[in-house]
């Protein structure tokens, strides 16, 4: 397939956070923290991640725009998530306030051009799964939580599918600002030839097998993965397997699960034939932070690594992300106070100047 650059730049700041904002809050917060100086020339992404546009590989060959043009509807139960989620024709559903699934581990089926976000801090679903079946496309969900799908005393789960958000062959997906926690099984797995998608400003917390990326014997997925906080989590933080490009950067991982394990806590591993970057990420007390299989290739550069030991590999050229689409790094030392501020579901993203209209 053949791989064009995006000619597009990152948008301006949304309204009331113009760049100035960003860089006074975060230089701020990375001073409390004491993180070291940051310079004004190299503060901040200039967005931090208030884009309502998708970036990355997810931007590319077309670009994501979910339900865009369609009907914007707003969703309190899970008849209407369902309903909405699962329909032929675009639509943005605004989840508010939380939905419980029923049964435990239910799949909520999602389909082409849609956009599916959770109104400020509120929107949840509980103990249930958003699925997409192969041939899905043009996907975004953003600002949910999705959580405690996890069946007491059963840590490996092997004999359960409860993920997350779980994904097999589709295309052009973007999954942000959401907050993962205690799902049974992978809290995100983007699985069988999966293309163009990027993942960005997610807490994925308090987790056995957390991110998976895979499952093929084929080399195609393309995908990004920034300013992601993994709090908590054991392992698959993420795993890659067999992806043609991999491109992690500004991440933040800390305090892992079950540190009794060093065979099995680890961070980022390229396995198979993956070609894999890391940029300017930050992993503090991490076990076996990245690591590459013979057989893939992994380039580390910029990271700042505190408190970590086991396995730190890198070989091979991988590729340039650059060559795809242009993106901004924010420094290392600013990625704690970064992430842990403007990741996960927020107070701004979920509104909507129009009048949502209620289900019927």
């Amino acid at each position: 397939m053949t791989h064009f650059r995006s000619s597009k730049r990152l948008p301006v700041p949304g309204p009331g956070l113009g760049p100035g904002r960003v860089l006074i809050t975060v230089t701020a917060l990375v001073a409390a923290l004491g993180l070291g100086v940051v310079a004004p020339a190299e503060a901040v992404s200039e967005n931090v991640g208030r884009t309502a546009e998708a970036h990355g590989f997810a931007s590319l060959e077309g670009g994501t725009t979910g339900g865009a043009g369609g009907e914007v509807v707003t969703v309190t139960t899970q008849a209407d998530l369902e309903r909405y989620a699962a329909a032929e024709e675009p639509y943005v559903i605004r989840v508010a306030g939380t939905i419980k699934a029923e049964p435990f581990g239910a799949n909520v089926v999602v389909a082409s051009d849609k956009t599916i976000i959770g109104v400020g801090t509120a929107g949840e679903l509980v103990q249930g799964e958003l699925h997409l079946t192969p041939g899905t496309h043009n996907v975004i969900i953003r600002n949910l939580t999705v959580r405690d799908s996890y069946v007491e005393g059963n840590w490996d789960c092997k004999d359960t599918d409860f993920d997350g958000i779980q994904m097999d062959t589709v295309h052009h997906v973007w999954v942000d600002h959401n907050r993962f926690s205690r799902i049974c099984d992978g809290q995100l797995d983007i699985r069988k030839d999966s293309e163009y998608v990027t993942v960005s400003y997610n807490r994925f917390e308090n987790n056995n097998k957390t991110f998976g990326i895979g499952w093929t014997p084929n080399v195609k997925t393309q995908i990004t993965i920034d300013h992601n906080w993994f709090r908590g989590t054991k392992q698959r933080n993420p795993s890659a397997d067999n992806c043609a490009y991999a491109h992690l950067y500004n991440n933040y991982m800390t305090a892992q699960a079950d540190p009794g394990d060093p065979v099995w806590t680890y961070g980022n591993w390229s396995r198979g034939r993956t070609k894999m970057v890391i940029e300017n990420s930050y992993y503090q007390d991490v076990q076996h932070p990245y690591q590459a299989d013979a057989t893939a290739e992994l380039v580390q550069r910029g990271s700042i690594l505190k408190n970590t030991g086991g396995r730190h590999e890198a070989w091979g050229t991988a590729f340039d992300p650059r060559d795809f689409y242009d993106y901004r790094l924010d420094p290392a030392a600013a990625v704690p106070a970064l992430v842990s501020t403007f990741s996960g579901p927020q107070k701004w993203l979920g509104a909507d100047n129009r009048a949502p209209h209620a289900p019927h």
